[in-house]
C-alpha cells in the first residue's frame, strides 16, 4: 500500500452510535490496566478497553500507562530491583526510574500493580498489590472472552512511543504485526483496533498489515506542534492511513487558562469531511479535569458533571468517548438517545 493513495479502507463519517471506550479499563475505580479495572468496564457498558502497550527486555508486549514503572507498580519497594533503578532522556526531559525495557516478561510478572493517582483516587488504593501486569494478548483475550453475538468487546490498543523502543532496540511496530496475527487479530474487523500519537508507526503499520489490517486513530494532544494534523490537508492525510482520530476533548470543547468553557471548534464536522471519525480522549469526572461551570464545590478530587462534557460531546456527533468513567458515559448516550 502507498500511504498517500487513497483514503483508508473502511474510513467512515459516523457510526450507528457513539462508541464508548474504557481508558485503561474503568480506572476511575480500579487501578489502571489491572483486570479488575478491564472487567468492570466491560460490566460498566464499555464497547471497548483501552490498554497503553510498552515493551519489556525480551520483545513482550505489556500493558502500562509508560514504560517507566514506579507509579504504577511497586518496584521501588522490591529490593532485589534497587540496582535497575536508571536516568534516562526521552524525548527531551530526563527521567529516572525503573524501565520496562529493563525488565523480561518474568520479572515484570513479580510486581503488583498500585494506584497511579492516589491523592485523587484514594478508594483506589485499597486494591494495591492485589493485581499483576499483563500482556496484550491476555487483554484481547479477556475481550474475546466477555463477547457474545449481541455485544462484541474490542480492544482499543495505544501504542506508546514507539520511537522510544525501536531506539532501545525493540521495535514495536514488528512486534505488534507479529502478535496481532498469532491472535488472528490483524484485520479490520478484528477484535483490535490501533491508536498511537506517533503517526510514523502508525503508517509503518498500515504499510506492513494492509488496506484489510487492523482499523486504526491518529492521536492528536493539544499542543501547538500537533495542529497540522488536524488542518484540512492534514487530516486528508491522515485518512491515508488511519479510519479516526482520537484528540484531545480539549480540541473540541475549548476552554481558557481559567478552565472556562469559551467555544466548539469545528473538528468534529472538519474530520467528517475528511471521511474520519473522531473519539475524543479522556473524560474524568472529578472537578480537577471538568471545565469550570460543571464543577461541583471547591475539592478537586470531588465529582463534578462529567456526564454533562460527556453529553455536549455526544451532542457535537463524536463517535465515541475515552472515559476513566464508562458508566458516565454509557448513561449519557442513553440519555441522548431516548430524548
Amino acid at each position: 500500500m502507498h500511504a498517500t493513495a487513497a483514503p483508508a479502507t473502511g474510513s467512515a463519517t459516523r457510526l450507528v452510535r457513539a462508541l464508548v471506550v474504557g481508558h485503561r479499563g474503568a480506572c476511575a475505580y480500579r487501578p489502571e490496566h489491572t483486570l479488575a479495572s478491564f472487567e468492570l468496564a466491560i460490566e460498566l457498558g464499555a464497547d471497548l478497553i483501552e490498554p497503553d502497550v510498552v515493551v519489556s527486555a525480551d520483545g513482550a508486549l505489556v500493558v502500562r500507562h509508560e514504560s517507566e514503572l514506579s507509579r504504577t507498580t511497586d518496584v521501588a519497594e522490591r529490593p532485589e530491583f534497587t540496582s535497575r533503578r536508571t536516568t534516562r532522556l526521552v524525548g527531551a526531559a530526563e527521567q529516572t526510574g525503573w524501565f520496562t525495557e529493563d525488565f523480561t516478561l518474568a520479572e515484570l510478572r513479580t510486581l503488583r500493580a498500585v494506584e497511579r493517582m492516589p491523592a485523587l483516587r484514594p478508594l483506589s488504593t485499597a486494591y494495591d498489590g492485589e493485581f499483576g501486569i499483563l500482556t496484550l494478548a491476555e487483554v484481547v483475550e479477556l475481550a474475546r472472552s466477555r463477547s457474545t453475538a449481541d455485544r462484541e468487546v474490542r480492544v482499543l490498543a495505544e501504542l506508546k512511543k514507539p520511537w522510544w523502543s525501536a531506539s532501545r532496540g525493540l521495535p514495536m511496530t514488528d512486534l505488534v504485526a507479529a502478535e496481532l496475527r498469532r491472535l488472528d487479530a490483524a484485520r479490520a474487523d478484528g477484535p483490535v483496533v490501533l491508536q498511537s500519537f506517533d503517526a510514523a508507526a502508525l503508517r509503518a503499520l498500515r504499510e506492513e498489515l494492509g488496506d484489510g489490517g487492523p482499523q486504526i486513530l491518529q492521536l492528536v494532544d493539544d499542543r501547538p506542534g500537533s495542529d497540522v494534523l488536524v488542518s484540512r490537508s492534514g487530516l486528508r492525510e491522515v485518512s491515508t492511513y488511519a479510519q479516526g482520530i482520537a484528540p484531545s476533548r480539549h480540541r473540541i470543547l475549548v476552554r481558557d487558562e481559567e478552565q472556562t468553557l469559551t467555544g466548539i471548534s469545528d473538528l468534529v464536522t472538519q474530520a467528517h469531511r475528511a471521511g474520519l471519525s473522531v473519539v475524543p480522549w479522556t473524560l474524568r469526572a472529578e472537578n480537577a479535569y471538568l471545565p469550570r461551570h460543571l464543577r461541583r464545590g471547591t475539592d478537586p478530587a470531588a465529582t463534578g458533571d462529567g456526564e454533562g462534557e460527556a453529553r455536549l460531546l455526544l451532542a457535537l456527533g463524536v463517535d465515541g468517548l475515552i472515559t476513566d468513567s464508562p458508566d458516565i458515559a454509557v448513561q449519557a448516550r442513553e440519555e441522548l438517545v431516548a430524548a
